[in-house]
């Protein structure tokens, strides 16, 4: 890898090496993408010295660009730059199998919550989603949408995805954005060009992207000719994943919107998952495990836990390791720029209209629900509690009151 046109060379490492720096990683890691990312700076920047300062943050810069979840991006590139690809295939294990473990424990347990207690520790779960996915669409406006051309996108596109509830209605607000974003957003500096160097070439990467996007488009269409179990699950979340831009909390609307419409999770099911995700230490796309585990429809369980798991973050990291050789071209034009402003503007519309419908109105039935529900918001955003003790705390409050009810 190089920065600002110098190539910096590193040992190379084993992916033993990398598996087990991602474990700990994967089993301490709690706070979310930000907060991954600052812990992969102090373990690979600071300590380890994988890479330098100015490289890391060139990386970081091109996973935000890219569709997928970019801590996880992160992860998998720092991966191959340290051993190749079975030292990115070891990152990105090490890094998610603990998070979509114990997500997979709590389908197996939700049984368990049938009792008053067990539902009200699942509805404290929900209003958990509430919070976070509050505090997800303040943070991700007051930086995504820093102006009234970017704030006009993100509202037109949640008036379209209230319109039209559906895949199609996300795809076509992301769609709208990039287009408005080619029209309004050109303002904005464009980025130093720093050279990255990693072991893909222009053809492999050009391979993969044009994988990327085969199955995007053929998967559909095998999914609705062939009657292959779990064929149609694996294209509802490669779609998922591959419309992910601006963070893990994207991919609350666009799961909802494939996997609770046709019945293969309940919507308490899945917001009661979505909140338990928040207990976990990290990526939030582990998420998929536990969906896929819950399911009702055939591959459940195991099987289907690491199908949908799979699935959800492929299309990310496919597109990651295309672009790597690209990379440096593609960020220097001001169109390509613009356009990823007005996606990511979007993608805030989309986010906000998923807070309001399902989470918000599934999950706050009553005064005391809403007042909980702003009690969360407060302690992730002024007290800067970390997700788990909010978990625990709202989890637990809302126990204390159906006892005492």
């Amino acid at each position: 890898m190089s920065t600002a046109g110098a190539t910096q060379e590193r040992p190379k490492g084993s992916a033993a090496e990398v598996f087990a720096a991602f474990a700990k990683l994967g089993l301490t890691s709690f706070g979310g993408p930000i907060a991954h990312l600052g812990y992969f700076r102090d373990e690979f920047v600071t300590r380890r010295k994988w890479l330098d300062e100015a490289a890391y943050a060139d990386l970081v810069a091109l996973c935000q660009f890219l569709p997928g979840p970019a801590s996880s991006q992160v992860g998998f590139a720092l991966g191959l730059f340290r051993a190749g690809p079975l030292g990115a295939a070891a990152a990105w294990t090490a890094f998610t199998l603990p998070s979509a473990a114990l997500l997979v424990a709590f389908a197996y347990g939700a049984s368990a919550f049938a009792g008053p207690s067990g539902s009200a520790a699942l509805h404290g779960l929900k209003l958990v989603a509430v919070a976070v996915v509050a505090q997800a669409v303040i943070g991700m406006a007051r930086t995504l949408c820093p102006d009234r051309a970017r704030a006009g996108i993100a509202l037109l596109a949640a008036i379209l995805v209230s319109l039209a509830a559906s895949a199609l209605g996300q795809i076509a607000a992301i769609l709208a954005g990039g287009i408005a974003g080619l029209a309004l957003c050109r303002d904005g500096s464009t980025a130093p060009a720093t050279a990255l160097r990693f072991p893909v070439s222009r053809g492999a990467g050009a391979a993969l992207l044009a994988l990327a996007l085969l199955l995007l488009a053929g998967l559909p269409l095998a999914a609705s000719a062939l009657a292959l179990p779990g064929l149609a699950h694996f294209d509802a979340f490669y779609r998922a994943g591959a419309l992910v831009f601006g963070g893990g909390h994207v991919v609350l609307p666009l799961l909802q919107a494939e996997v609770v419409p046709p019945g293969w999770v309940t919507e308490d099911a899945f917001l009661a998952g979505y909140g338990a995700a928040q207990a976990v230490p990290g990526p939030l796309f582990a998420f998929a495990a536990y969906l896929g585990a819950a399911m009702s429809a055939e591959p459940d369980r195991i099987a289907g836990a690491a199908l949908c798991l799979v699935a959800l973050f492929l299309p990310g990291l496919l597109v990651l390791a295309g672009a790597l050789p690209f990379w440096n071209a593609f960020r220097a034009m001001p169109a390509a720029q613009a356009a990823m402003r007005g996606t990511n503007a979007a993608v805030v519309g989309i986010l906000g209209a998923a807070l309001y419908e399902p989470v918000f109105t599934s999950a706050v039935v009553d005064a005391d629900d809403f007042a909980v529900a702003l009690a969360g918001l407060f302690l992730l955003t002024a007290v800067k509690a970390p997700p788990w003790l909010v978990v625990l705390a709202l989890a637990g409050g809302s126990v204390g009151l159906a006892l005492m009810g």
